[in-house]
């Protein structure tokens, strides 16, 4: 007998592709999913803002990111409302209100909704998941982190993972270890409230990581290339239902390079990076199978009501060839083909921190165009997989109504049974957005209950209306690539608005805008009004260095003293190294003293200060490159002051001088300036000891130091010089500065 309350787990994907799952149409091997729809319904006219923490917003408060300041990323605020960065208590979370109203609430994951100078010991909690209506919570709170050596979080605070990435170590199978858990342990009480599981996926975004032998399936399967793969995608689409018998996919775009036009490295380099997100899709889609049996185990199933989907389309971040470090393509910096070929065997194992060349990114989005980022349907329009066999009738079918990722919030009240509050906490509420689609279940033809919606992300804007809808050819200024290979307005002032009939046109081909410029004005009137409604405006097409800042209330000091034994300070919350910095430590060394003074991130990005056999080493690994710069004395049993002093040289780079009680011991050069940013996948810096992996082969973590660390002092700069304008790049690590 069904409860009249059906458990909800929402699984949410990260920069999953339209057509990657083996139900839309992929030779990916996902049985999991693809059991999940068999058993209930897909949608093929599902959409999403085109952004992780946007989606993530709209998912979790039914309503528009914009109209909840979430018109942007987490590291980006602006001072303009729709782009603050923080929810506010009067948009109350779908979390929220299933727990005041007898659930449950747990969730596992990806949280990315708590802007960035707020993710440290020091809180403000209210913007972490227990403090948006959760009741548990584990996972990492940023935007991407390391599969192997993650940056995890439970409940209100930093923990490190249960084992080693030696030991066997994948961030999916501990998430969903962690997920399987909490619903085990909520079930065995006995019970009668229903649960809510928010599980969302660090996959498929980047880094592709996947045990080697789940890479060894594919071997040679994508030799072919993204444009053979792609046609026989459209093919199976065609044949299950997801594309119309009649439509015809977008053609391949002149910034996606014809496979055969490429070189045989190039060939081979990209293949192997869809080989090895092939295998992390299907490792990720094994863990699904190990949540969703569990869930069959306590006979539990058939009352849950299970949602799949994406948070935006596929992610072209890896760039034109892909890379090994894609740190190096975020931050602008020339990729080294020779480098990459060199280290193709090490793709998805510990020491990359990969991502696939775009090719793939604009195959995985087949039939659209485009990707995340645009709000063309490659970025906005996403798969939906719903299960729920005692809700769902017709299983295995394809729904074809337009719905949109703030409708889900309403979906689930309206199935559980639950009116909307008017105030939360003696907060009145504002009024949701979506409209459920649960009448979709029980009648697969009914009309769509959503007839219109805006879209705006970056700079790129849309507007749906009954079947039409117009899309700017806006490219905004970053990232560099994209501005320039990808043809397109740089202007507000000169974009063109394209018309589709989406009804006989699935994938945006033919631009009906000149035959009905009425339809055209209509659309582009009603996204203005839409634009004022849901503080939208202004408009700001920067990708994560933009205009209006908000700056963080607390901006960080400039001498911070660390000591052994704390959690991980996140970089969020630290100065920027980039202008110049002193780190000194006091010590007590034995006799052939070795282990960390101070370490931060891996050998991916980052910088390490450490003894080795009593002789003090500073190290950075930046953009691929290592520089080691040793002390020349070995220290001696006993009290030491040691120091590294790093200087900004003008044009490029800096120098780094170390100290042994106060005398010069070696100096040296480092050719590159630091970026503004080192990277996210790590918990950050950490005293005495080092965690995870390591930033050079000359030690393993957690190496502590044999000795003593009394304290280590960072101390920066108190007004860092004037940024030059040539220095006013917008890349992705730039843009992620303390302001």
């Amino acid at each position: 007998m069904p409860k009249s309350q059906p458990n909800v787990v929402i699984i949410l994907f990260d920069d999953l592709g339209y057509g990657q799952f083996g139900c839309f149409g992929s030779d990916i091997s996902t049985p999991n999913v693809d059991a999940l729809a068999e058993g209930g319904a897909r949608y093929n006219r599902f959409h999403v803002t085109g952004l992780c923490s946007p989606t993530r917003a709209s998912l979790l408060t039914g309503r528009n990111h914009h109209r909840v300041g979430m018109g942007q990323l987490t590291e980006s605020p602006q001072t303009s409302p729709g782009y603050s960065a923080h929810i506010p208590t009067s948009a109350g979370t779908l979390a929220q209100v299933l727990r005041n109203n007898r659930y449950n609430t747990m969730a596992v994951g990806k949280w990315h909704l708590t802007p960035r100078w707020e993710r440290s010991a020091r809180g403000p909690f209210d913007r972490w998941p227990l403090g948006m209506g959760f009741e548990r919570f584990y996972g990492f709170l940023g935007a991407e982190t390391n599969h192997w050596a993650p940056d995890l979080v439970s409940d209100n605070g930093p923990v490190a993972p249960p084992k080693g990435p030696e030991e066997g170590y994948h961030l999916t199978e501990d998430l969903t270890d962690k997920a399987i858990r909490l619903i085990q342990d909520q079930q065995q009480t006995g019970t009668d409230k229903p649960f809510f599981m928010y599980y969302a996926l660090g996959a498929m975004h980047a880094p592709h990581h996947a045990p080697q032998e789940w890479i060894d399936r594919y071997r040679g399967q994508f030799d072919e290339g993204w444009d053979v793969w792609r046609e026989r995608l459209v093919e199976r689409q065609k044949e299950l239902g997801i594309m119309p018998a009649g439509a015809e996919p977008s053609p391949r775009p002149e910034w996606v390079t014809p496979w055969e036009e490429m070189s045989p490295q190039e060939r081979r380099l990209c293949a192997r990076s869809m080989e090895v997100y092939a295998a992390f899709l299907s490792h990720t889609d094994e863990q699904i199978g190990r949540l969703t049996r569990f869930l069959a185990e306590l006979d539990i199933l058939d009352d849950t009501l299970i949602f799949v989907m994406s948070d935006n389309g596929a992610s072209p971040e890896g760039g034109l060839f892909g890379s090994n470090n894609y740190h190096q393509v975020a931050g602008d910096h020339e990729r080294d083909e020779q480098e990459t070929l060199e280290q193709i065997d090490e793709l998805g194992g510990f020491k990359s921190y990969n991502h696939y060349a775009w090719g793939w990114a604009w195959a995985g989005n087949t039939p659209f165009r485009l990707w995340k980022k645009f709000t063309w349907l490659g970025g906005t329009r996403t798969s939906l997989i719903a299960h729920w066999p005692n809700g769902i009738s017709e299983p295995g079918t394809v729904r074809d109504q337009f719905c949109h990722v703030i409708d889900v919030m309403p979906t689930v009240l309206d199935i559980a049974g639950i009116t909307p509050p008017a105030e939360i906490n003696g907060v009145t509420q504002m009024d949701l957005d979506g409209t459920s689609f649960r009448e979709s279940f029980s009648a697969r033809e009914t009309p769509s209950a959503r007839t219109a919606q805006y879209f705006e992300m970056v700079g790129s804007r849309a507007m749906y209306c009954d079947g039409w809808k117009v899309t700017t050819n806006h490219v905004g200024p970053t990232p560099p690539l994209e501005n320039q290979l990808i043809p397109g307005s740089p202007s507000y002032d000169t974009d063109h608005w394209a018309l589709f009939d989406l009804n006989s046109d699935f994938a945006e081909n033919n631009d009906l805008s000149a035959q009905h410029p009425e339809i055209v004005t209509r659309l582009v009137n009603m996204w203005w009004t839409e634009a004022g409604r849901n503080n939208v405006l202004p408009l700001d097409d920067g990708w994560l260095f933009r205009r209006n800042r908000r700056r963080a209330p607390q901006q960080p000091p400039r001498r911070w003293v660390f000591r052994p034994g704390g959690s991980p300070v996140s970089e969020f919350v630290l100065p920027p190294l980039r202008f110049g910095f002193t780190l000194t430590a006091t010590v007590t060394a034995g006799e052939s003293a070795n282990g960390i003074l101070a370490a931060f991130a891996d050998w991916n990005q980052g910088w390490s200060w450490y003894v080795l056999d009593g002789r003090p080493v500073f190290v950075v690994k930046l953009f691929g490159r290592l520089y080691r710069f040793p002390a020349e004395v070995v220290l001696s049993a006993g009290d030491h002051t040691l120091s590294v002093d790093y200087r900004q040289v003008k044009g490029s780079g800096g120098t780094v001088v170390l100290h042994v009680d106060d005398k010069s011991s070696g100096d040296g050069r480092i050719a590159e300036d630091l970026p503004w940013f080192w990277q996210m996948g790590h918990p950050g810096l950490l005293v005495g000891r080092d965690q995870g992996f390591p930033v050079c082969d000359d030690y393993t973590p957690p190496f502590v130091f044999t000795g003593l660390v009394h304290t280590v002092v960072l101390e920066v700069p108190d007004e860092p010089p004037a940024r030059p304008k040539a220095q006013a790049s917008t890349g992705f690590a730039q843009a992620l500065r303390h302001e």
